[in-house]
């Protein structure tokens, strides 16, 4: 059976099932975007999953009408949600620790505020995880408005992982790193297009990291420092979950996903100053 109550539950729901996952979400100014992500969370059927947001929004957005709504929706279907309102703002990579803090599920989900998952991801990504034995696996987001925009070129650098997947040593100074043009537009749609999957539905593929949608084994992610290097940034950064990755891959490996089901909304950024990337700054 599912964990997900459904709504003839709704009135007298059991106890809510001892999370397997948590699942963190940073968040600042968004109302629409992160309503439609925990609208994703909520056709979820397993595995039994808890969420915890990280707002720092100056104006409270995770309390409005839609947001709250999706909240009860969530709690109904026998979801715990926790919301933290949590300023000032010190930069993602410390928004990202302070989310790792508060969880406590052998797996973590790292998911952005703008990512719609198509139902049945969460168990994808999770048995993909349990089965590959690494320390993350990930679905890039994909943008749909490129449909139509095929570009074979950066289609180019697609890998699957062939047997096990092992430690690797991404930087930008290695081959690996050009993986990173895999992610683009809708490129793994077109992908999925033409590689023909197992019959379990999905395969492992070489990255040089995966945005907005990172499922790791919580210890691998603490044991490589996880986002503490925080207080080595200032607060206007990116690639924070790149250099965090990069750790995790030298010790354990992670993998990308194919088919992606996770949806970029293609939002506009709530970050328009990132002066610096922390790969560059933190070594890794």
């Amino acid at each position: 059976m599912a964990s997900r109550v459904t709504a003839g539950r709704w009135g007298n729901p059991p106890a809510p099932a001892a999370p397997l996952v948590d699942v963190l979400i940073p968040t600042a100014g968004r109302v629409a975007e992160l309503a439609v992500t925990l609208a994703g969370l909520a056709a979820q059927d397993d595995p039994p999953f808890r969420v915890i947001v990280s707002d720092q929004s100056l104006d409270g957005a995770t309390d409005r009408p839609a947001v709250a709504a999706m909240r009860r929706v969530l709690q109904a279907q026998g979801r715990s949600v926790e919301v933290h309102r949590h300023l000032p703002r010190r930069g993602m990579a410390e928004q990202r620790q302070f989310l790792l803090d508060r969880s406590a599920a052998r797996t973590v989900l790292f998911l952005d505020d703008d990512v719609w998952l198509e139902p049945g991801q969460l168990q994808r990504m999770h048995e993909a995880l349990e089965e590959l034995g690494c320390g993350f696996v990930g679905e890039a987001v994909q943008g749909l408005s490129y449909l139509d925009d095929d570009r074979p070129a950066e289609r180019e650098p697609f890998e699957a992982w062939d047997g096990a997947v092992a430690p690797e040593a991404v930087g930008r100074d290695t081959a690996a790193f050009e993986r990173w043009r895999l992610h683009n537009a809708a490129n793994l749609v077109h992908v999925a297009r033409e590689v023909p999957l197992p019959p379990r539905g999905w395969m492992p593929y070489r990255v040089a990291w995966v945005g907005g949608c990172v499922m790791f084994r919580r210890e691998a992610l603490i044991e490589a420092g996880a986002f503490e290097f925080w207080r080595e940034l200032g607060p206007e950064h990116a690639g924070e979950d790149v250099l965090a990755q990069w750790r995790v891959m030298r010790r354990d490996g992670g993998a990308g996903i194919l088919p992606s089901g996770a949806v970029h909304l293609e939002a506009p950024t709530t970050i328009p100053r990132r002066p610096v990337d922390a790969f560059d700054l933190v070594a890794h």
